[in-house]
């Protein structure tokens, strides 16, 4: 599926949730929608959990 189909979608599923819901449903929506992409990309193997956890033995320690 085409990325601006997806954008479409999400789109759409947020509109609905700001207009039926209110300012609360939609945030409830956007926050869960970006739970579910973190999700998805770690489920793809796109990401990986090592890629957010630094270890402060590979130099990038700030002083």
């Amino acid at each position: 599926m085409r990325m601006a189909v997806v954008g479409l979608i999400v789109g759409m599923a947020l509109g609905f949730a700001g207009y039926f819901g209110g300012f609360g449903a939609f945030l409830l929506v956007a926050a869960l929608g970006a739970v579910g992409f973190v999700v998805g990309r770690f489920a793809d193997g796109e990401w990986e959990l090592g890629d957010f956890l630094h270890n402060r033995e590979h130099g990038n320690r700030r002083r």
